[in-house]
């Protein structure tokens, strides 16, 4: 499978993209909620002749720009804002100039960026266990009036000024940077909560007083600490799928020296064309195709079908699937960022780091949300303080900036995102963008190509008839025989079930091929001499003077009514064996037509067979609806045809004929065994050929979109709910703390929540 850049890069045309950008990803680091990443996305896309889409739950951003806009203007822009910007090198290209593998390459970027978080994470956790341990004793000896003593609140003051100055500095000094640039964020919010609530504190004791707000000071910062710990946890459980993922890249291949002689080396200096050697056990070092050997290949990680694929010589392999049995000599055929292990991990980054249309509305609330609930608490305040209860005014000023944390907004696409797409790659289904899954909620009609879709795309024997006194085996024997010296499907269909029948094939003599008719040559009979054999259509093998007995002539009739394909074979004046192939459906076919079915779908069968085997194939799978006997073209007026009827249309195919159909249809799918050309056009691709998987690919697109479309219903729900009790002084700044906390937590577990989503297959 390969993707080109140029592809993956742009944005759709309903995007209002440009088209022929080039792309550079950055990681963001200091964004703290969902207004600083759409502060960033915002200052990207003014400079001129840039696109960006920076994503909160991966701290990442994603630029397409065109020639002439320099890296570092592009990283200038971020680190304006006070955010920093790091490029982010390709994880799968192989360096230029040396001979680190590309898999060490990217080993590096990632222990790298492993690093980095796990910095981060450990400060967060020493933050977060201080303000745990200093602050808990505060708010305890804070609300329960049996344990104060004279004097406490000096105490509670000592324990809650580290928590302020140190455990809170994160927001603090988050909310300086963003004010030297005009802007405020949610760390805005707390970082002016928790000093407001500690200032009132401070000056109160100064002035003798003994009513304090320390508690709210000293265990807010710990509640959100907490929920941020956590949702860097579960972000990075989200993320283990694509990892796992990543990590099959293999470090070693067994090269094939010309003499025969095997040298490990390096996977990232095998070449197109290069043979290395698999045994049992190991993974396949790269793409290629099978020049020696046999062997069962598990390719459940890249495809998500458990049974192993047997292999044998002009097999195609993928790189990073694992040979179970048998020793394999493999031609490399793609390497470095080509295979299909490094298409697949770019094309699930595209999609998490691209956004759904319900998100752009998140982004738009978000970017005036701050603002909006600083001047919300300040009112809250000043009319307190005209009521006159200015104490209870600052109190529930305070919860309404901690409540109004706009986090669980930017978390709920990116991060439902980030585990529908890892979970759909563990199984074989690669989501190209979050548009995709719009697309699907509105499917309701699923055209299915035939040959390789729904069908294995392999002639195979469905019938056999031999005259009377003959024997069925010794007929497959010589028909098997004479057929063997051809390359024809249907010739190796023949031999193929000869074989599996019992009966000895071996080389014609004088073989003589008759194109589009059929084939001659001399053939010993079974116990006796050798004849010569024709076989092929049965008006050549008539013409040839062999007689067609009765039987065998209704069986020719029966067999071309049902739409399958006709040949016979004969010696000796007389027609000996009929045997009738055709392209059968795939094993579960049917299974997926009605699963389809179940979703709401109407499948239609299009294909450029002729009638007659079509309406077999769609008979057998259950399909009543069926187009036969049309061209590319043809295909591409169909889709757009029912599109006119009102009918929003989903495309499965497989084949070079299918592409410009994928690519009109509402929704395309590919079939991953295919052609890369229908790959590329296609917004789903199934890496199995279990057509199953088509259903399974869908259910789990409406899965995901449904999943965050509840997020941003609990996210906006809860601030719309939440700020007007806060301002009515009905929620303690504390219980704010945990509820912003447990608001952003809800959406990453619902999130994850996908990761138990199970296939039908």
């Amino acid at each position: 499978m390969s993707v080109t850049p140029d592809r993956t890069a742009a944005a759709s045309p309903s995007d209002g993209a440009m088209p022929g950008l080039d792309q550079v990803d950055l990681t963001v680091t200091g964004m703290t909620c969902a207004s600083c990443a759409s502060r960033v996305e915002s200052r990207l896309n003014e400079l001129d002749g840039v696109e960006a889409t920076v994503n909160f739950a991966l701290g990442t951003a994603r630029v397409r720009h065109v020639d002439g806009v320099e890296l570092d203007r592009i990283v200038g822009a971020v680190e304006s804002l006070g955010y920093g910007a790091t490029p982010v090198p390709d994880r799968h290209a192989a360096r230029p100039g040396g001979p680190e593998s590309a898999h060490d390459h990217s080993a590096h970027d990632h222990s790298a960026h492993d690093h980095s978080a796990h910095d981060h994470g450990a400060g967060l956790s020493r933050r977060l266990v201080v303000s745990l341990v200093l602050g808990l004793p505060v708010a305890v000896i804070s609300m329960v009036p049996a344990l104060q003593f004279t004097g406490w609140q000096w105490l509670a003051l000592v324990l809650t000024t580290p928590v302020v100055l140190w455990c809170a500095w994160p927001f603090h000094a988050a909310a300086w940077r963003n004010a030297r640039h005009g802007v405020a964020t949610m760390d805005t919010l707390v970082s002016i909560g928790v000093l407001a609530a500690y200032g009132t504190s401070l000056v109160d004791l100064a002035r003798g007083g003994d009513h304090t707000y320390l508690e709210v000071a000293a265990v807010v910062p710990a509640f959100i600490l907490l929920g941020r710990w956590l949702e860097a946890r579960a972000k990075r459980r989200a993320g283990a799928a694509v990892e796992a993922l990543l990590s099959l890249n293999v470090d070693t291949a067994n090269l094939l020296g010309p003499d025969g002689s095997e040298r490990a080396v390096p996977a990232s200096e095998l070449r197109v064309g290069d043979r290395f050697v698999v045994r049992p056990g190991e993974r396949i070092a790269t793409d290629g195709v099978v020049v020696e050997g046999a062997a069962a290949v598990d390719a459940s990680m890249l495809t998500g079908e458990s049974v192993p694929v047997d292999v044998g010589v002009g097999d195609p392999v993928v790189g990073a699937t694992v040979d179970t049995s048998g020793r394999l000599v493999v031609e490399a055929t793609r390497i470095g960022s080509d295979t299909q292990l490094a298409q697949m991990a770019r094309l699930v980054a595209d999609a998490q780091s691209g956004k759904a249309q319900v998100q752009r509305l998140a982004d738009r609330v978000s970017a005036v949300f701050v603002p909006v609930v600083l001047v919300l608490a300040l009112l809250t305040l000043l009319v307190w303080s005209l009521l006159g209860d200015p104490g209870r005014g600052l109190s529930a000023a305070v919860a309404v900036l901690i409540i109004a944390c706009p986090c669980a907004l930017g978390l709920a696409t990116p991060v439902a995102l980030l585990v529908g797409t890892g979970r759909g790659a563990q199984l074989g289904i690669l989501i190209k963008g979050p548009e995709v899954l719009e697309s699907t909620r509105r499917v309701d009609t699923i055209v299915l190509d035939k040959t390789g879709t729904v069908t294995t795309g392999r002639m195979a024997v469905v019938e056999v008839a031999v005259a009377n006194g003959t024997d069925p085996v010794d007929a497959l024997a010589v028909f098997g025989s004479l057929e063997s010296g051809s390359e024809h499907p249907i010739a190796r269909a023949v031999v193929d079930h000869a074989r599996s029948a019992g009966a000895t094939v071996v080389a014609p003599d004088g073989f003589d091929n008759h194109a589009g008719l059929g084939v001659t040559g001399v053939v010993a009979v079974p116990g006796g001499p050798p004849v010569r054999v024709v076989a092929g259509r049965p008006s050549f093998v008539a013409e040839s003077g062999l007689l067609l007995p009765g039987s065998l002539r209704r069986v020719v009739g029966e067999q071309e009514a049902a739409g399958r394909t006709v040949v016979t074979a004969g010696w000796d004046g007389a027609v000996r064996v009929v045997v009738s192939v055709a392209d059968r459906p795939k094993e579960h076919a049917a299974e997926a037509v009605e699963e389809l079915r179940g979703l709401g779908l109407t499948p239609v069968l299009l294909t450029g067979d002729a009638p007659a085997p079509a309406r077999a194939v769609a008979d057998e799978v259950g399909i009543e609806t069926v187009v036969a006997g049309v061209l590319p073209q043809g295909k591409v007026d169909e889709v757009r045809r029912l599109q006119e009827q009102g009918r929003v249309v989903a495309m499965v195919g497989d084949g070079v004929n299918d592409a410009a159909a994928l690519a009109t249809a509402d929704l395309g799918v590919a079939v991953g065994t295919g052609t890369d050309a229908a790959i590329e056009a296609s917004d789903l691709t199934l890496l199995g050929s279990d057509l199953r998987g088509a259903a399974d690919a869908i259910r789990l697109s409406r899965r995901t979109l449904s999943t965050i479309v509840g997020n941003l219903f609990w996210a906006f729900a809860y601030n719309v709910a939440a700020i007007p009790v806060a301002a009515l002084g009905w929620l303690n700044p504390m219980l704010a703390a945990a509820a912003m906390a447990a608001s952003s937590i809800f959406v990453v577990t619902n999130s994850l929540r996908l990761r138990r989503f199970r296939p039908h297959r």
